[in-house]
């Protein structure tokens, strides 16, 4: 919500958010005040901006960041407020496909990284990507993100593995007793911490889910942080320390330990894929070496890719590409999902 203080702004202001149902984002003018051009937030026309003057009140369309994306086959991205089993509020996002009754859908839950970062409002493409393949994709803010107050982000000192993965296995709950989500069709999906997440879910709670996607996950909370680079290691005194531990402490270490993937690993029986690029040097390849390895050992079978030349994000176009086609293949085999829809 924007507030004007000053009354030219205000009707300015009045007449942007007319020209789209997105969020006003970036916005700039001319020297007097009467030319504007306002760009958006929206879920199904990102950056879409438009030249606006005051003078005549005339307005005509700009630009389109994605002009080859039809809107109107795009799936709305709906705010839902879920409340966790001890009483917190958890602002979530909810994308349900178009033109499918929404009712006992396969769910993909899609977890955020940081973890201290917050899904938000938007084009989202992978939820676009899981929803046009007739999936509904719930995207939890869990305790520990940020953008909703200290104590909500503090919230999450010691509940790695605890109540951060409650939420989640809360919004999963909520999605099925709203009828939205079919219980035996639901995936864990996520990045860095999502893709921990993604581990803690075939491990902690094993029945939850019929699928996870892990890409660059942590599997060994003490060996993650014994393995950061010296230069980042002073930026985690106030993160990774104060909410998970200090492995040099072994009370600490075993704390970490029990919170840790690979202490559970004979628990997977959920069909699992892992993605990590060789050059990562945030979470180290060794994460899901170890515990690839671990599975195979036990005859468990697991998907298991290496990006030669990614980090910690898979960032070249030809490689995102393959990881969601890998994705999309392995969700559709696991929930019973159209791999081609209009």
């Amino acid at each position: 919500m924007i507030h004007a203080l000053d009354p030219h702004f205000a009707a300015v202001l009045e007449n942007l958010e007319k020209l789209s149902d997105g969020d006003l984002a970036a916005l700039s003018s001319d020297e007097s005040g009467q030319r504007w051009v306002a760009a958006f937030t929206h879920d199904r026309d990102p950056g879409v901006t438009y030249l606006y003057d005051h003078t005549t009140g005339e307005s005509r369309l700009l630009h389109r960041a994605k002009p080859h994306l039809d809107p109107e086959s795009l799936a709305p991205m709906r705010p839902v407020s879920i409340t966790s089993r001890d009483g917190l509020t958890l602002p979530s996002y909810l994308t349900l496909p178009v033109a499918v009754p929404a009712s006992r859908l396969p769910l993909v839950l899609f977890v955020h990284g940081g973890p201290w970062t917050r899904d938000s409002w938007g084009y989202h493409p992978a939820a676009q990507l899981f929803a046009n393949r007739g999936c509904a994709v719930l995207q939890v803010n869990f305790r520990g993100s940020t953008g909703y107050g200290k104590a909500f982000t503090r919230a999450g000192i010691g509940e790695f593995a605890g109540k951060m993965h409650d939420d989640l296995i809360d919004g999963v709950r909520w999605a099925v007793d709203q009828g939205y989500a079919d219980p035996d069709r639901v995936a864990i999906v996520g990045g860095s911490y999502g893709g921990y997440a993604a581990l803690v879910g075939v491990t902690f709670t094993p029945d939850v889910f019929a699928a996870a996607v892990d890409v660059v996950g942590v599997s060994d909370l003490a060996n993650f942080m014994r393995s950061q680079p010296d230069f980042v290691k002073p930026m985690l005194a106030y993160n990774w320390f104060t909410y998970v531990g200090d492995p040099a402490d072994p009370e600490q270490e075993a704390d970490m330990l029990a919170r840790s993937p690979i202490s559970r690993v004979d628990q997977i029986r959920t069909p699992l894929m892992v993605v990590h690029g060789a050059n990562d040097a945030r979470v180290v390849l060794a994460e899901s070496d170890q515990l690839v390895e671990a599975l195979r050992v036990r005859g468990v079978p697991v998907e298991y890719t290496v990006m030669r030349d990614e980090g910690h994000a898979i960032e070249n176009p030809e490689n995102v590409i393959a990881l969601y086609t890998a994705a999309e293949r392995f969700l559709a085999e696991h929930l019973g999902l159209e791999t081609h829809h209009a």
